[in-house]
């Protein structure tokens, strides 16, 4: 259980850093730094892929016979990472859009 546990923790680690340079990269985009804000998209993909990895795995258990375990800290887990990358793929949106606006101000 112990290495459960130490999955599951890991899915929220990757998660949360995911999330958190996602955010990163709309403030820095917000700023008109769009080379930052790329690179930490980049780093919030890789904490997303991560924890991906993380989850594959455990669905691959269940998927051999394990049996799933289902506690409110896995629940919190897949959903604080669902949120993660709804954010990130927000984030990109962000990023193109400051990026739209800036060049439309500079044409003006």
């Amino acid at each position: 259980m112990q290495i459960y546990e130490q999955t599951v923790f890991q899915l929220i680690l990757h998660g949360g850093n995911g999330r958190s340079y996602a955010m990163e990269a709309i403030a820095a985009a917000k700023k008109g730094e769009f080379a930052e804000a790329r690179r930490l998209l980049e780093q919030a993909g890789a904490e997303l892929q991560a924890a991906h990895g993380l989850q594959t795995a455990l669905l691959q258990q269940e998927a051999g016979g394990g049996q799933p375990v289902v506690t409110l800290l896995m629940v919190h887990a897949q959903d604080h990472l669902m949120t993660a990358i709804t954010v990130k793929d927000l984030a990109a949106e962000f990023v193109e859009l400051y990026e739209a606006l800036k060049r439309q101000t500079a044409e003006s």
